[in-house]
């Protein structure tokens, strides 16, 4: 139940920014268009509204009492955006089915899992589709068309243009900015996992994710920002499509992680385009080792 309460704490963070602007909340439907969730996610708000003293519910009319302060809101630490949330549900079901080719995914089925509106599920999808990796199918029916060798090769070439981009334009952050201690946290978090690694490498990918969107981020490029999308769900779940030898795969990973960091941090460009080049190369040898084709 802990993806639907995510969910549940980002429709009720994002239904008291609109109570900072309005005296009355729109109808149960309209809220979850608003913000692309089911209607139980919409009760759930509305009665937690009531209990804290911020909305009066009566059947149709929903009128604020007050403002909602810093308090009210769920930490950022414990909600997902909509997408991410949508996104972790999409690759567990994908995983689940073994990431075969021809494998079909009902958008109606993931968004009563998830417990959200059909309509942000859909948009995921189709956004998700222009890569080729899944097809629209009749009836809400979509078809996975598989992880070819050729597409990763591809996305690889990419992947590498953008992150090398961004790695270096990780140097001319300011020294205040917001990501210098991002990049601390997340070091701690490597050196934690190195520590415990028998038993939880498998918790690799999150951190990787974590680590590789951070350097993304740096370039400002939201054109960058936005291929991350699939970055993520190819680079970093082909950890658990092939499970040979995962414990070493991932504290290789890790060691080299904690390479690259180290060279952001010293701010030298030919430091880091070297740990960034070595960790790319070793990614794109686990990514087509991960990746059974038919003979």
């Amino acid at each position: 139940m802990a993806k639907q309460n995510t969910v549940f704490k980002d429709a009720y963070n994002r239904t008291l920014k609109l109570i900072e602007e309005t005296d009355t909340l729109p109808s149960e439907p309209e809220l979850c268009g608003l913000l692309g969730v089911s209607r139980t996610t919409v009760r759930a708000v509305l009665t937690r509204l009531g209990e804290v003293g911020l909305v009066a519910w009566d059947k149709r009319s929903k009128t604020v009492l007050r403002r909602p302060g810093q308090g009210d809101y769920f930490p950022d630490e414990e909600t997902n955006s909509l997408s991410e949330i949508i996104e972790r549900s999409f690759m567990r079901r994908i995983l689940a089915g073994g990431a075969q080719p021809g494998m079909q995914i009902n958008e109606l089925e993931l968004a009563r899992e998830i417990g959200i509106g059909t309509t942000s599920v859909r948009e995921f999808l189709i956004r998700f589709s222009r890569f080729g990796l899944i097809e629209k199918r009749p009836n809400s029916h979509w078809v996975l068309k598989g992880f070819t060798r050729e597409f990763a090769l591809e996305l690889t070439e990419v992947r590498e243009m953008f992150e090398l981009r961004s790695a270096a334009a990780f140097v001319h952050l300011a020294a205040d900015h917001p990501a210098w201690a991002e990049l601390k946290t997340v070091e701690a978090q490597h050196h934690a996992l190195l520590a415990d690694i028998d038993n939880r490498y498998m918790e690799f990918s999150e951190l990787d994710e974590r680590f590789h969107l951070l350097v993304q981020k740096a370039s400002s490029n939201r054109f960058i920002i936005d291929f991350y999308d699939i970055i993520t769900i190819v680079f970093h779940y082909h950890y658990q499509w092939n499970k040979t030898n995962a414990r070493a795969r991932n504290q290789r990973a890790l060691e080299e992680h904690l390479d690259y960091i180290r060279a952001l941090l010293s701010r030298d460009p030919a430091a880091i385009q070297k740990a960034c080049r070595q960790h790319l190369k070793s990614a794109r040898e686990t990514l087509l080792q991960s990746i059974q084709e038919p003979a």
